[in-house]
């Protein structure tokens, strides 16, 4: 999870106290509100349940803050934030995704409500599920295998995608995961054009094999492979072409997958065309990420792409870094440029920064680390789909209510916890879719129900780096390698 707190609003509760909030973005959209006292609360219980090194957490004042203080503050539980979201034993525990999917439910500040939530498969083919805004995506997802009736060991396989429509192609946004509502989510980025979709949720083809003995499984991964020969992400032959659309009318479809699954960027997802810095300045260049690579194909002026190919265990690390411009950061106007930088072992004891600036970045980072984790799980012979322990854990409101929670799941409702009695005050101890959804990293400000007005916003710095991601899967690399 890529996180950031670009800024912050001061808020005057009902006591007529005045408190910072902190704009926490993850992936590129803004997620939720908190206080610093909320994340301190966190921390405390990371710190009891989790067994790894945790970063140390910005220190308590006695004072009222001056300026620089809460500027410092700011960066301080932004990096926080970003350590612990790079650690995947934290980063998929129930705390830290139960108290996001909170968070997020609070800054909505609202009821729960139930709603119908349309879900599509690669093939446009509808299922329309009932859902409410306190499900995670984990939640929802089991609802939409219930009603396509899939084999419970084939669940962890696939996932919920946010895509956009564009002509003939679909352009990938966002992965939904269990820190999130899908209905917030989507609600955050509503927009002509997009939609939940169901899809793969793994890169190493051989996973195919258990799938395709399934028939429901079978005609997943078939829809999608149709679509994606479609839209041109899988090169193929005029001949192959014809072949496949003679299986395709026939219903033959292993068949057919047992073609596909041998092309070119079969595997793979691709990326709007963008830049790059590699081989030359400015090279426009078409990415597709997909069997432990970053494919960068250049395009040039006679139509014949330079093909380059950048292993992932060679990346030592890589950064997301933003730029804006525009006078006000919740302007709609507001452009944000996004760069993914990785440094890449070009030779032996050679390594070279290369640079990609695309509104896709954040999602190209999102891509490369959820495949370095698929190769570390499988050099250890791990299980990445085991059940969490459902523990209990104590989530803060904003206004300083609290309540237990059990997993990864929310507060039954915000409004109606503050009149319960069980309810007791504690003692208090850039983004890559604005530019394709028109909707990226905006937060509408709202006056919440336990805070009288906004009084005003801190605004950040034009350039900043987000989190730099360490590559762990790098250190194993071997001379074979090289």
């Amino acid at each position: 999870m890529h996180f950031s707190i670009p800024d912050t609003q001061e808020f005057v509760d009902a006591a007529s106290n005045t408190y910072v909030g902190y704009n926490i973005h993850i992936n590129g959209l803004f997620h939720c509100t908190v206080r610093y006292k909320q994340l301190l609360n966190l921390h405390e219980q990371l710190v009891k349940d989790a067994d790894v090194p945790l970063p140390t957490f910005p220190p308590k004042k006695f004072f009222p803050l001056t300026m620089t203080q809460q500027e410092e503050r700011r960066v301080g539980l932004e990096k926080y934030i970003q350590t612990i979201g790079q650690n995947p034993v934290i980063n998929s525990s129930e705390l830290l995704n139960g108290f996001l999917l909170n968070a997020q439910q609070e800054a909505v500040n609202g009821p729960f409500e139930n709603e119908y939530l349309d879900v599509f498969l690669s093939n446009d083919y509808k299922v329309t599920i009932n859902v409410s805004t306190k499900e995670n995506s984990g939640q929802v997802l089991k609802k939409v295998y219930d009603r396509i009736m899939l084999l419970n060991h084939l669940h962890p396989y696939f996932a919920l995608f946010i895509i956009v429509q564009e002509d003939n192609n679909a352009i990938v946004l966002r992965k939904l995961q269990d820190f999130e509502s899908p209905v917030i989510t989507y609600k955050n980025m509503c927009t002509l054009g997009i939609r939940v979709v169901l899809g793969k949720n793994y890169w190493d083809i051989e996973h195919d094999l258990e799938i395709l003995d399934d028939s429901v499984g079978l005609s997943l991964l078939y829809n999608q492979t149709v679509a994606e020969i479609q839209r041109g992400w899988i090169l193929i032959t005029d001949e192959m072409q014809n072949r496949l659309e003679n299986l395709q009318k026939k219903g033959i479809k292993k068949e057919y997958m047992k073609i596909a699954r041998t092309l070119k960027y079969y595997g793979y997802v691709q990326f709007v065309p963008c830049f790059c810095d590699y081989p030359l300045p400015e090279s426009k260049v078409i990415i597709a990420i997909g069997k432990n690579e970053l494919n960068l194909r250049v395009l040039t002026s006679d139509d014949k792409p330079q093909e380059i190919a950048f292993k992932v265990t060679r990346m030592r690390c890589w950064r997301i870094t933003t730029s804006q411009n525009g006078i006000d950061r919740y302007d709609h106007h507001d452009h944000f440029n996004l760069e993914l930088s990785f440094e890449y072992l070009i030779a032996r004891n050679q390594l070279q920064w290369i640079t990609v600036s695309s509104d896709q970045a954040i999602l190209m980072s999102v891509c490369l680390q959820s495949m370095i984790d698929e190769l570390l799980l499988k050099s250890t012979d791990g299980n990445k789909h085991q059940e969490p322990q459902k523990k209990s854990w104590t989530y803060i409101m904003r206004d300083g209510h609290s309540r237990i929670v059990m997993g990864a799941g929310s507060i039954e409702n915000i409004d109606e916890e503050k009149q319960q009695d069980e309810v007791h005050s504690t003692t208090g101890v850039e983004p890559i879719i604005k530019k394709l959804t028109d909707r990226l990293s905006i937060m509408k400000l709202k006056k919440s129900s336990d805070d009288k007005t906004i009084v005003y916003k801190h605004e950040r710095g034009r350039t900043r780096e987000c989190d730099i991601v360490e590559n762990n899967a790098f250190y194993t690399i071997g001379d074979e390698d090289l």
